[in-house]
């Protein structure tokens, strides 16, 4: 392809005129002769775009809820348009070869717009959609596909970002569109592609990829060997290994994955040919290097959110790009894809502007560093600005609405909640958190062949549940479950390995943080056996093995003999080195042999030696009804001393020792069974939390956000009602006296007057009470005054003015006092028998009792 040669000679000088002229004339008549004119026009130029068969939405009639931009062009606008009409034309006519260029696609009203326009750059507020990697993956996730229909035809429509938010169905152009907004608000160089891609990129079709989750599984060893083998960790000792037996293994390796490739060439054979190939249009996304610390170009598909080389072989070639700033025709030659394209886009012969001379993005940044420059030079010298110089026709501003995106958005991802990816031998199932009442998240099924029958493994991932679970992994070919945790469960638990969860001779394999105060961090049980590994303890232990009778089984309740009551016949115990005691006192390993009643002990090597010392205890018989306790002697213990110059240890030592080793046999056997019980009480902790799934709502989320507003008003509801029924039953006589019957909702007549005598009576005997008590009270200040008064007859000859005061006003106050008794006394009298007969009125009212009492 050669570059436009109009914008350099006359023909383009004369065409302009004639455009210019024919605006006049358009500008003259009534909107009908516009609209007919401009139709004439695209005729002359031939232009052809496809159209969709289904549209997402009418647009038969204009929806008045939408803005005035989204129907109604400006006068800027309306000039760019004409622009990119005049532009199309020339284009068409220079180059009928190629395919009409997507200027000028109406909008959800049936508008049409230029698509640079369409283009909104939206700096968001969450901080997952700040990178390039976050705005793709959040537009691929949020979007479902809308394929061109045709396949070879670009689209007669496109949407704004706004709406097809709304929606959550888009077709590329609008992936794009939406994607591109981002990352300009981002501030990345990013363009919108229209070009041509291969089927499965166009279609979505991901069935020949492999899956993203088992690539990352695959980076992950990768990354941890490069850890390994940075070259400033200390290096591990040399193994010792045969070259020729590890030639053999690699040949085996290659012949087994030689095999496993032409095993899946057969069953999944050569893809069909795509008889559209290199016709299918799609639109991409492309980010230059210069912004953002991005060094190279690349491209990114809007679909899947994936970057990719500019020189990927999915990419078949370029028709144009464009910005928020300018539309960009490709002038290069696409035969080789975009591999040997270049991406200067101020070079003219490579790409051809539709706004010649229009402010790029580049010289965006330098007029605005020259502007600060001259401001500051200007208010340094006192010097008026300079007059800015017209320039060339600039693109309006984007006539699409702000783009809001919700936290609820970002958080729900999805269209649905959910949504089902199939790959090569795998199917990907993905969740938006709180979606699922267990919490799951991602759902990775993996299959034997292509067709997606027989299933290998499942591999779940969890996330917001009480029990912590955060992956569990199901392998049907070997049969067994593999649980992971996070920190903060009980008992420490991080990793689980089963056959069966409540099986009783399954294999188990528990691994715990290293917390946990026995110092305990791994558990494995076998059929007969059970070993656990230990770290950080202070008397050094580390391994503990401990053989059982091979028919007793640990989590089985329905056996006779309980496990608890069955001891082990054999435990193995190892210790690490403790150097603040000699090698040859430092016990390495010790051996119960608890059937043949022995005790077995290794020491640990001394630096000099390569045999460690040994000796082997067997235990006396304790004392029966038939038999007396056997006495400890000399022969009960073999020796072996490393050092013969040593001296031998004295009976009375071995005795010690050997009673110390008993008492810690007594110990180890009861560790033993708290470590039975613990499996028992893990397994039925992991069926119960299964049965009963509870999540953690988090209030930072807008899902817990909703929950914990829902039961604080549900608090408060329930709070109301007690409340309320607490003031009914304040306000309810009856609800003491009939707590004593056994049916408090129907009465029988004989309950009914029991309950009205036994209610008037406490109300008779509650009224006595208070006059007693208001007699009391009155004879009791009576009294007083008079004992002060025969005070003051005895003392009053030796009473001083202010003494003779304060019993004034003694006398005052009690006088005032019994008044109010005798008042109070009074009142009590006269209401007492009204009052008994209101209550006997409110009685004879009552729903429960009225029927019974006055028949």
């Amino acid at each position: 392809m050669s570059p436009l040669p109009w914008r350099r000679s006359s023909c383009f000088v004369v065409e302009t005129v004639r455009l210019l002229t024919r605006i006049r004339q358009m500008e003259s008549h009534d909107e009908e002769q516009c609209n007919r004119a401009e139709e004439e026009i695209i005729i002359i130029s031939d232009l052809h775009v496809s159209a969709p068969q289904d549209l997402l939405r009418s647009l038969e009639k204009t929806d008045e809820s939408l803005p005035e931009s989204y129907r109604v062009n400006s006068s800027d606008e309306t000039r760019l348009l004409d622009v990119a009409l005049n532009f199309q034309r020339q284009y068409s006519h220079l180059f009928p070869e190629r395919k009409a260029l997507l200027l000028c696609p109406a909008n959800e009203c049936g508008v049409k717009k230029f698509v640079s326009t369409t283009l909104q750059p939206t700096l968001s507020i969450h901080p997952e959609l700040f990178t390039w990697d976050g705005c793709a993956s959040f537009v691929a996730n949020f979007l479902s596909l809308e394929p061109l229909e045709p396949p070879v035809e670009l689209p007669r429509y496109l949407f704004s970002s706004t709406s097809v938010l709304q929606s959550q169905r888009a077709t590329c152009f609008e992936f794009s569109s939406l994607l591109c907004s981002l990352l300009l608000g981002a501030n990345y160089d990013a363009y919108c592609v229209s070009g041509y891609a291969v089927r499965e990129m166009c279609l979505l079709d991901q069935s020949l990829q492999d899956c993203p989750l088992l690539d990352t599984q695959a980076k992950v060893v990768t990354s941890e060997q490069e850890q390994q083998d940075n070259k400033y960790t200390v290096k591990p000792l040399r193994q010792l290994k045969s070259h020729f037996v590890m030639q053999q293994e690699k040949k085996k390796q290659e012949a087994e994955a030689v095999l496993l490739h032409r095993q899946t060439l057969q069953e999944s054979g050569p893809p069909p040919a795509d008889p559209l190939w290199g016709l299918r249009v799609h639109c991409w996304v492309l980010v230059l290097a210069g912004s953002r610390s991005v060094q190279e170009n690349f491209f990114i598909d809007p679909l899947t959110g994936k970057s990719y080389d500019t020189a990927n072989s999915n990419f078949l070639g370029i028709e144009s790009v464009w910005n928020d700033l300018n539309y960009y025709v490709n002038m290069q030659d696409c035969r080789n894809g975009c591999t040997d394209m270049l991406f200067d886009l101020d070079d003219v012969n490579l790409w051809e502007p539709v706004l010649f001379g229009a402010t790029s993005r580049k010289q965006l940044i330098v007029d605005v560093m020259k502007k600060k420059e001259s401001r500051l030079l200007s208010r340094m010298n006192n010097d008026d600005e300079e007059e800015q110089q017209p320039r060339a026709f600039e693109m309006p501003r984007s006539w699409i609405s702000p783009i809001c995106i919700s936290k609820k958005d970002v958080e729900r991802r999805w269209p649905a909640g959910q949504r089902t990816s199939h790959y090569s031998r795998a199917k990907l199932e993905e969740f938006s958190p709180y979606l699922r009442s267990d919490g799951l998240l991602t759902r990775l099924t993996c299959y034997t062949h292509l067709d997606c029958e027989s299933v290998v493994s499942v591999k779940e991932w969890y996330r917001h549940r009480n029990d912590h679970l955060e992956e569990r992994e199901v392998n049907h070919v070997d049969n067994f479950t593999v649980e992971r945790f996070t920190r903060g469960r009980r008992f420490h638990l991080l990793f689980h390995r089963y056959a069966h969860l409540s099986a009783a001779d399954t294999e188990r394999q528990m691994e715990f943080s290293s917390v946990r105060v026995d110092g305990l961090v791994r558990r494995v049980e076998a059929p007969g056996e059970m070993t656990e590994t230990f770290e950080g303890r202070d008397d050094f232990l580390f391994f503990r093995r401990s053989v059982f009778h091979p028919h007793v089984q640990f989590t089985d309740d329905d056996v006779t003999l309980k496990p608890e009551e069955q001891p082990p016949t054999k435990v193995v115990e190892r210790f690490h080195r403790n150097r603040k005691r000699p090698a040859g006192e430092d016990v390495a390993e010790r051996v119960f042999l608890l059937a043949q009643r022995r005790v077995e002990v290794t020491y640990h090597l001394e630096d000099h030696r390569f045999i460690p010392s040994k000796r082997s205890f067997i235990k006396p018989r304790e004392s029966t009804e038939e038999q007396k306790e056997e006495q400890f002697t000399a022969d009960m213990v073999s020796s072996f001393q490393v050092d013969p110059a040593e001296q031998p240890v004295q009976t009375l030592a071995l005795y010690d020792m050997l009673v110390v080793l008993m008492e810690d046999e007594k110990k180890v056997l009861l560790q033993i069974k708290e470590s039975q019980k613990e499996v028992r009480d893990i397994v039925a902790c992991r069926q119960q939390e299964e049965t009963n799934i509870q999540l953690l709502f988090s209030p930072w989320t807008t899902t817990g956000a909703a929950k914990a507003h829902s039961q604080r008003l549900e608090m408060e509801r329930v709070a109301a009602e007690e409340q309320r029924w607490l003031q009914e039953k304040e306000q309810d006589l009856l609800a003491p006296l009939m707590m004593s019957l056994d049916n408090t909702e129907t009465l029988s007549p004989s309950d009914a007057q029991q309950l009205y005598q036994n209610c008037l009576q406490d109300f008779k005997l509650r009224l006595v009470e208070q006059a007693n008590l208001i007699q009391e009270r009155y004879e009791q200040e009576t009294e007083e005054l008079q004992e002060k008064q025969l005070w003051y007859q005895k003392n009053q000859l030796n009473m001083n003015q202010n003494q003779k005061q304060e019993y004034q006003n003694y006398c005052c106050m009690k006088t005032l006092q019994i008044h109010t008794a005798k008042k109070r006394l009074s009142i009590h009298r006269d209401s007492a028998p009204q009052k008994l007969r209101a209550l006997d009125q409110r009685l004879k009212r009552d729903a429960r009792l009225a029927p019974h009492l006055l028949s």
